[in-house]
């Protein structure tokens, strides 16, 4: 495995797949590697012939400084664990690498998709900071394929965007959430996690459990309730079947994360697609729930994608 640190060196090192077409992708990340990053790498490696994965925790995303110098640097332990997992090339460039003197140009995507949710309590300089150093990686990797985890499911919309928007020929590859044994979602975060602070925290995927099942049988019972049959819709279907109702169960699950120890920032029901607020259960199709909250000083964020077509188990 190679380790790079800038724009020309992994031109060099991506040379041959460029040339031969065979295939190559880019693995994003901030360093602090988990396992949700490996199973990135190794969804990677099965569909391309090479693998980059770069190491830049990326200023220009962090709204709070005491953030940004608090976040885990561990290149080292990082480069080993990739390789083992199947990249090819580590891209850790300097921050004057990526953002010479005189750098002056923003990538924003506009629209609702940076406009709530991390916006509202980040900042839209946020997704600027976002949208500016994938681009940056997208240019000078020239992959075929990008690799993200849907944790970050608005950053993966909003790279989409950008992506499609400025016709950059990349397909972003969406990989499912990677969690640890009890349910919480892995980040790079979770390592300054207090033991009761990560008790705590379980409240979050315990939430978008309760909030989703509540919207799959509120959504089987609507299905039920216009089927010709006639089949009685099942039990518990009642409390979700009217207009507005996915209201009621959020505002439960923010009372049940405050109950917890949490100081929640929001919890959506969204369209996964543009993440408009969606406030009753469709038959069909699905829908995002998506959280962020405070454990301590520590900022958590996750969802889960809610397919209201599937049964209800009765």
């Amino acid at each position: 495995m190679r380790i790079v640190r800038t724009v020309a060196e992994l031109r060099d090192a991506t040379l041959a797949a460029r040339t031969t077409g065979t295939g190559i992708a880019l693995v994003p990340t901030m360093g602090a590697l988990h396992e949700g990053h490996l199973s990135l790498v190794r969804a990677a490696r099965a569909e391309n012939a090479l693998v980059v994965l770069s190491i830049f925790v990326n200023p220009t995303q962090f709204d709070d400084p005491s953030d940004l110098a608090a976040y885990p640097r561990t290149e080292q332990r990082d480069a080993e664990l990739a390789g083992s997992a199947g990249a090819d090339v580590i891209f850790a460039p300097s921050a004057a690498e990526m953002y010479p003197d005189g750098f002056a140009t923003t990538v924003h995507v506009g629209g609702p998709l940076t406009a709530t949710l991390e916006a509202a309590g980040r900042g839209t300089g946020h997704f600027d900071g976002v949208a500016t150093i994938v681009s940056k990686l997208l240019l000078a990797a020239l992959p075929d394929a990008a690799y993200f985890g849907m944790k970050d499911a608005q950053q993966v919309l909003v790279v989409r965007r950008m992506v499609r928007d400025l016709g950059i020929p990349c397909r972003i590859v969406a990989c499912p959430t990677e969690r640890d044994a009890d349910g919480l979602a892995l980040s790079s975060r979770n390592t300054r996690l207090t033991a009761e602070e990560r008790e705590r925290a379980l409240a979050i995927p315990r939430v978008l459990r309760r909030v989703a099942e509540a919207i799959r049988i509120g959504a089987a019972g609507k299905a039920a309730a216009a089927a010709p049959s006639g089949d009685p819709a099942p039990t518990g279907a009642e409390p979700l079947a009217d207009h507005g109702a996915f209201e009621t169960a959020r505002r439960r699950g923010l009372a049940e994360l405050s109950a917890a120890g949490l100081d929640p920032e929001y919890l959506a029901i969204v369209d996964p697609e543009d993440l408009t607020p969606v406030d009753a259960p469709p038959a069909g199709g699905a829908v995002l729930v998506l959280a962020a909250a405070r454990a301590g000083n520590t900022r958590l964020i996750d969802n889960v994608v809610v397919d209201t077509g599937t049964p209800v188990p009765r």
